[in-house]
């Protein structure tokens, strides 16, 4: 593995307290990583949109999304190694580029939070009280409103309680809902095969993996949708100071992470496209209920609530996990005298980013709140708008990849291709989806809502909204206390090079 000596800003100061080292093991890593996707949620939000672009290229067009983020993951690999920073690309591309980049880089992972786990904790709820039975209650905004705040208030006191808590949780909510979404993809891969199929069922086939079936425009709509499904893996990686073996397991527990989300998605996928037909998925490409809860009764029928719990569990699952790397980005960001000094504090007892986690969930409910006052749709329209800051700072770490370890990449091939090559080709993939979202988001015809917010499409406004907000705290922090701006840039401790803290 190439050392590094390419320079960056010299390592942080380490305040007296500090998360708790050695809390959870690489499984736990994994397990958290795989659950910050939320799989069952995002395949009932995507199949639909994804089968109306691409029919049943489907797929392929999941195979595609994964290519860029095993390329990122990879750069998440290699930077951890050298550098075991709860702030991943924060510090990382602090190092490699520079404060200002750094800033920005941490301001997107810190607001993807902010953005989606109200509504998480919403879908949470909404699915739990389907499968129980309570579809008036599912069907009241003012219940579901009340009860979403009391998941995120539960799942950020989790969070604050201790890693291994939430690492425990983690593992029961995983389990339980990679059973269910394989009890459903083996019901119905049998029943397509038996011929008992209720609806327009299709023999799966192995050109269905094929990506551009369906055409260049498709794949390009695909791969915006496919992006969202992959994310939210680095999770496992925002916790590495709590990992044992932290310079290698957490960024392994990504990699792995992006791989059995693959074959996840392949399999209910094919099961999915393989039962309903391209027809009723397409028609139904805006109902996420209509996917995973009218399909789930007929196919399992009477046990349509097990397919409906995978979506809960899988939504509750990320409420909680999605908490973390927003936290420990403000955290790493704080005691970096990037934000403000209070952000760092790390609970006595519990050895966790106390302060950090309540007003990211605290500034999560406000928007969640919010935003729906505005309208429901203005609620998916924010989450549209998460693509942008998502391959923002995914692109963001590919480049500064490459870039701490210029002066390696031509020691071998290994270096070549697997620190520079590959995470430059997956940053500009990024770049390039980046570019397509923008040009997608700037009609207002293309948005859930439909209207036009000066003259563009809700999610652009508001992207662009959180990236000038930024800008202007960034600018203003500058002025207020600008020691972040001030650190010296030097050569990269070597004891991080060769294991790092944990």
């Amino acid at each position: 593995m190439a050392q590094d000596s390419a320079g960056g800003a010299a390592p942080a100061e380490i305040p007296d307290e500090e998360l708790r080292h050695n809390a959870i093991g690489f499984l736990d890593a994994l397990v958290i990583g795989l659950n910050s996707t939320s799989p069952a949620y995002s395949l009932a939000a995507v199949i639909g949109p994804i089968v109306a672009l691409a029919g049943i290229y489907a797929p392929g067009i999941m195979l595609a999304s994964f290519v860029p983020m095993l390329l990122i993951a990879a750069a998440f690999y290699y930077l951890n190694k050298v550098d075991q920073d709860c702030g991943t690309t924060f510090s990382w591309v602090t190092r490699a580029m520079g404060p200002w980049a750094g800033w920005l880089g941490g301001w997107a992972i810190t607001m993807t939070g902010v953005l989606v786990i109200g509504s998480l904790a919403d879908v949470a709820v909404h699915f739990g009280l389907l499968a129980v039975g309570l579809d008036s209650w599912a069907d009241s905004a003012l219940i579901r409103q009340t009860l979403a705040v009391v998941v995120i208030l539960v799942m950020t006191a989790i969070c604050v309680v201790g890693t291994e808590l939430s690492a425990h949780l983690q593992d029961i909510l995983i389990l339980a809902q990679v059973f269910f979404l394989l009890a459903f993809a083996v019901v119905a891969l049998y029943r397509i095969y038996a011929g008992t199929s209720t609806l327009d069922s299709i023999e799966p086939s192995l050109s269905w993996l094929n990506p551009f079936g369906a055409g260049g425009a498709a794949l390009t709509g695909g791969l915006l949708l496919g992006v969202f499904i992959y994310w939210g893996w680095e999770s496992a990686v925002n916790l590495t100071e709590e990992v044992k073996d932290s310079a290698t397991a957490p960024g392994r527990a990504g990699i792995w992470s992006t791989v059995v989300l693959l074959v996840t998605y392949l399999s209910v996928g094919y099961a999915v496209v393989g039962y309903a037909g391209t027809a009723f998925l397409a028609a139904n490409a805006g109902e996420e209920e209509a996917i995973f809860a009218v399909l789930a009764h007929e196919v399992m029928g009477g046990w349509d609530w097990m397919v409906l719990l995978a979506v809960c569990t899988s939504a509750l699952a990320s409420t909680q996990t999605t908490i973390i790397p927003a936290s420990r980005t403000a955290l790493s960001m704080a005691r970096r005298h990037a934000l403000p000094h209070p952000l760092a504090h790390i609970h006595p007892r519990f050895r966790t980013p106390d302060v950090s986690t309540w007003w990211v969930a605290a500034i999560a409910i406000g928007w969640y709140l919010i935003v729906n006052q505005i309208s429901e749709n203005a609620l998916l329209d924010s989450l549209t708008a998460l693509s942008l800051l998502i391959a923002f700072y995914y692109a963001l770490t590919g480049v500064a990849c490459a870039v701490y370890y210029r002066r390696h990449l031509l020691e071998n091939l290994h270096n070549f291709l697997l620190i520079g090559l590959g995470p430059l080709i997956g940053a500009g993939m990024l770049a390039w989806l980046l570019e397509e979202s923008i040009d997608d988001m700037s009609n207002p015809e293309n948005s859930a809502s439909g209207v036009s917010w000066f003259g563009l499409g809700p999610p652009l406004v508001i992207g662009i909204g959180i990236a000038l907000a930024g800008v202007l705290i960034m600018c203003f922090w500058r002025v207020r206390d600008g020691r972040f701006w001030r650190e010296r840039r030097g050569v990269v401790d070597p004891a991080l090079v060769h294991g790092g803290k944990g």
